[in-house]
C-alpha cells in the first residue's frame, strides 16, 4: 500500500499550552456574555442611538443660538440647549392643549351616541342607515355590531394593556429627551476627546467622515421638515372646505406625523380621517382620498427632489432601512432609520476607498446628488 507521506512525516505532534486553552475558553465565554448583554440591553441601546442622532440633528440650531448669546455668558452651550428644549416643550404643550381636549370631547360624545347610531343603522334611519340599506350591508353591520359588543366586554383588559404601553412609551420618550439634552451639552467635549485619541496621521480622515455624516443627518432633517410643512399647509384648505373641526390643530398633527418617514403620513391620514368622520362620513371619505392623492404626488414627485441632496440613497435602500428601523425601535426607530443607513453608507464607502476597491473618483461621485451608488 503506497504511502502518501514519508514515514518521518506520517506521525507528528501538536502541543497546545494550557495558557492558550484558557485564553480560547475565556474569549469564547466573554463573547457569549457580551452577546447576551447586548441582547438584554437592546432596547436601552436603541434609545441611546436614537438620542445620538437627534442630538446631531439639533446640533446646528443649538450652536447657532449659542454663537448669538452674549460672550460674557458662561456655559453658552448649556444655556442655548436649555432655551431650545424650553421652546420645544412650549410648542408641544400648546399643541397638546389645542388638540387633546377637543378630541377627547368629540370621542366621548361619539361613544355616547354610538348605541343610538347602531340602532339607526340597523333600522335604516339617518344618512348611514340609508347608505347601508341602499347597498344591502345589513349582514356586515350585524357582524360589526357583534364584534364591537365583544370588544366592549373586554375593554377593561384592553385598557390596562393600552395604559401600560402608553406609560412605557412616555418613559422611553423622556429618556430619549434627557439623553439628547446631555449629548447636546457635552457633545463638543467628547468630540475633542475623541479627536485627541486619533493619531494625527488619520485625524483628517476621521474629520472628513464626521463631516459627511453630519451633512447626511442635517440634509435628512431639513428634507423631512420641508415635506412635513408642505403636507400640513396643503391639507388645511380641504379641511376648511369640508368644515372639519379644529383644522389648525390637525395641521400641526399632520406636520408632526410628516416628520416620520414612510409611515408618518399613514398615521396622519388616520387621525385626520377619524376627526373628519365626526363631521360626516362623506367628509371623511373626501379628506382621506385627498390625503392619499397628495401622498402619491409627494412620494413620486416631491420627495425624490427634496431628498436629492441629503442621503443620496436609492428608494429601495430607504424602504429597507425604514422597515428595519421600525422593527428595531418602533416609530422612533423608523424616524432615525434613514440617517443611520446614510451614515453606514459613508463608512462603507470610506472603507472601500481605503482598501482601493473603489477609486476616489467613484466615491466622490457616490457622495454627490444623483450618484450611482
Amino acid at each position: 500500500m503506497a504511502r502518501l507521506f514519508p514515514k518521518e512525516n506520517a506521525d507528528f505532534e501538536v502541543t497546545i499550552s494550557t495558557h492558550t486553552i484558557m485564553r480560547v475558553i475565556g474569549l469564547t465565554a466573554l463573547t457569549v456574555l457580551l452577546f447576551l448583554a447586548v441582547r438584554e440591553s437592546l432596547h436601552t441601546l436603541s434609545l441611546i442611538g436614537i438620542a445620538f442622532f437627534l442630538s446631531l440633528a439639533l446640533n446646528n440650531p443649538v450652536q447657532w443660538l449659542a454663537n448669538r448669546l452674549p460672550a460674557k455668558k458662561k456655559n453658552r452651550r448649556s444655556l442655548a440647549t436649555g432655551i431650545s428644549v424650553g421652546l420645544i416643550f412650549i410648542i408641544l404643550a400648546g399643541f397638546l392643549a389645542a388638540v387633546v381636549p377637543p378630541i377627547a370631547k368629540q370621542t366621548s360624545g361619539f361613544l355616547s351616541e354610538l348605541p343610538q347610531l347602531i340602532d339607526d343603522t340597523r333600522n335604516g334611519e339617518g344618512a348611514l342607515g340609508g347608505f347601508v340599506e341602499r347597498y344591502n350591508l345589513d349582514s356586515q353591520v350585524e357582524k360589526l355590531s357583534s364584534e364591537l359588543s365583544s370588544r366592549l366586554d373586554n375593554v377593561s383588559g384592553s385598557a390596562v394593556s393600552a395604559l401600560s404601553k402608553i406609560g412605557s412609551s412616555i418613559f422611553a420618550m423622556l429618556a430619549v429627551l434627557v439623553l439628547t439634552v446631555m449629548m447636546l451639552v457635552e457633545g463638543p467635549k467628547w468630540v475633542k476627546l475623541v479627536e485627541g485619541m486619533v493619531p494625527s496621521s488619520r485625524r483628517d480622515r476621521v474629520r472628513r467622515i464626521a463631516r459627511d455624516m453630519n451633512k447626511v443627518v442635517q440634509g435628512y432633517v431639513n428634507g423631512q421638515v420641508i415635506l412635513a410643512a408642505a403636507a400640513a399647509i396643503l391639507i388645511v384648505p380641504m379641511l376648511f372646505a369640508m368644515h372639519v373641526a379644529y383644522p389648525l390643530a390637525l395641521m400641526v398633527v399632520v406636520f408632526i406625523c410628516g416628520l416620520i418617514p414612510m409611515v408618518g403620513h399613514t398615521i396622519g391620514a388616520t387621525i385626520t380621517t377619524l376627526v373628519a368622520l365626526f363631521t360626516s362620513p362623506a367628509a371623511a371619505i373626501i379628506v382621506l382620498a385627498y390625503y392619499i392623492l397628495y401622498q402619491q404626488i409627494e412620494n413620486y414627485v416631491v420627495q425624490p427632489k427634496v431628498q436629492a441632496n441629503s442621503t443620496n440613497m436609492s428608494p429601495l435602500l430607504v424602504f429597507i432601512a425604514v422597515l428595519l428601523g421600525a422593527s428595531f425601535g418602533g416609530l422612533l426607530g423608523a424616524l432615525v432609520a434613514i440617517p443611520v443607513a446614510g451614515c453606514m453608507r459613508i463608512l462603507i464607502l470610506d472603507y472601500l476607498e481605503g482598501r482601493n476597491i473603489l477609486s476616489s473618483a467613484t466615491v466622490k461621485d457616490a457622495k454627490t446628488p444623483g450618484g450611482d451608488i
